[in-house]
């Protein structure tokens, strides 16, 4: 009677097991802050461990790849289009067939065939001086290319993948040439060399060093946040219903299932919960992003920006076309 009762306890315990042991193991490039309250609170709901990997992109990918079919990764959660793109396009993701994605990313945040999702979206627009410059000189991107804006121009360097991103953008809605054309026009309107990153740029905007620059628009809300009182604003461009007025150029942070994951069953459900309503709010308001599940309102730090059309270009060419921004961004100058 007590072996019977003993194998019958084991087997218990053998059913049970699995159950508790299951973890999804995840390869990051966003910060630990950002991403592990919502894995605990996956964990909390679901009972599967999350263990996470940070570390920036390219490094990530690099490891995956040397890695191979060793790899413990089952999910790669990186920021903008490009580098999803880059990871898709050598083959570290494997395609996930979700009607639950399908409902809640709309299809110019996601991969065509489906490697990866967008699960925040960052805008990337023109933040301005309110002392210098009224709305109404503002147009669109393009326009900063003009005569007009000689000497009142800042950027961040051209070797951010954000300004690749945008640049490969321009591409495919105008071609090459006048893509071109444009960026020429934005290096001879420049007031100093590009800076390092969209803080450094709008902090000369702020100290009347230039009069506008293009910058993520979480970048505007963290330093906001640290001081309200500085002259910025910003301004949503491209809104005209043209084909011209596209939309403001946005990308995403996303994540695709590993082709090599242990688990992918449980990596696919991880990254269909990111994209529910319950985890939007909480994965885009960590960085002052917007949720890219259209039913989840953002934040109302990020509303108070004021509302504004996306360009609805599909994403993935901030990835196939990168290569070719890259190379246009050097013949124009753009460093």
């Amino acid at each position: 009677m007590k072996l019977i009762r003993l194998m019958t306890t084991l087997a218990l315990a053998a059913a049970v097991l699995p159950a508790l042991a299951e973890e999804v193991v995840v390869y990051s490039a966003r910060n630990e802050q950002l991403i592990k309250p919502l894995f605990d609170i996956y964990t909390r709901d679901t009972g599967v461990q999350i263990k996470f990997i940070t570390g920036g992109e390219g490094p990530l990918m690099e490891r995956l790849k040397a890695e191979g079919s060793n790899t413990p990764a089952d999910v790669l959660l990186t920021v903008d289009a490009g580098n999803l793109w880059q990871a898709s396009n050598a083959g570290l993701l494997r395609p996930m067939s979700s009607a639950t994605l399908q409902a809640n990313v709309p299809a110019h945040l996601r991969d065509p065939g489906n490697e990866w999702f967008g699960l925040s979206v960052r805008a990337r627009t023109l933040v301005y001086n309110t002392t210098k410059v009224k709305p109404g000189e503002l147009s669109n991107y393009e326009a900063l290319a003009d005569p007009a804006w000689k000497g009142r121009l800042c950027l961040r360097t051209a070797k951010k993948v954000y300004n690749q991103s945008l640049v490969a953008m321009m591409i495919t809605e105008h071609g090459e040439a006048r893509a071109e054309s444009i960026v020429k026009g934005w290096v001879a309107n420049l007031a100093t060399a590009p800076f390092a990153d969209d803080t450094k740029a709008m902090e000369a905007v702020a100290n009347r060093q230039c009069d506008v620059t293009l910058v993520n628009t979480y970048y505007y809300g963290r330093l906001m946040a640290k001081n309200p009182t500085l002259p910025l604003a910003i301004f949503w461009p491209n809104q005209i219903g043209t084909t011209r007025e596209a939309g403001v150029h946005v990308n995403v942070s996303g994540a695709g299932v590993t082709r090599h994951a242990k688990n992918p069953a449980g990596a696919q459900k991880l990254i269909e919960w990111l994209s529910s309503d319950k985890a939007q709010n909480l994965f885009a308001d960590n960085n002052q992003e917007y949720p890219v599940n259209p039913k989840v309102a953002p934040a109302a730090d990020v509303a108070a920006w004021g509302s504004f059309k996306q360009n609805l270009i599909n994403v993935k060419e901030a990835g196939s076309l990168q290569a070719q921004a890259v190379k246009l961004m050097d013949r124009a100058g753009y460093k």
